[in-house]
């Protein structure tokens, strides 16, 4: 299920409005893995990122009643919906087109198998997948995909 950007504080929308993004856990191996995979298939150039940990993902996080300590969904914001969980995958693979948009087939999934499924890999992420100690050092171009305030 997708939130509408409506339900942010007005300053948030303001800064976000126009954008498509990916907020991802930059400490996490397997959310990283996604934001690098993103960035090479996103030939378009459409989405921009932000780390979870950054101001603007702690806020967005705070905004939507997310924990702001363990991270435990990435964000998608698609179209001016706010998608998470197994969905913001979802929404990412049909919004850069073939063929990873076969991908976003895991949205019919029931929610009482994927959100589980979700869940479980993402409170056990770390142990399973591993975790970055120092936070990568992007060069001027793959940060200049970074919203403000999205990074650090």
């Amino acid at each position: 299920m997708a939130r509408d950007l409506s339900d942010l504080p007005q300053d948030l929308r303001d800064r976000i409005a126009g954008q498509d993004l990916v907020v991802f856990d930059g400490e996490c191996v397997l959310c990283s893995g996604f934001f690098r995979f993103m960035l090479a298939h996103d030939r378009a150039g459409r989405f921009r990122f932000a780390t979870a940990q950054s101001p603007l993902g702690t806020e967005l996080y705070t905004a939507l009643g997310l924990s702001t300590e363990e991270y435990e969904t990435n964000l998608v914001i698609v179209g001016g919906r706010i998608y998470e969980k197994l969905d913001a995958f979802a929404a990412a693979m049909r919004a850069i087109g073939w063929p990873w948009r076969g991908l976003s087939a895991v949205r019919v999934l029931p929610a009482w198998l994927k959100t589980p499924a979700y869940t479980a890999i993402a409170r056990n992420r770390y142990r399973l997948f591993g975790r970055y100690e120092t936070c990568m050092m992007p060069d001027a171009a793959v940060r200049a995909r970074f919203l403000q305030g999205g990074w650090g």
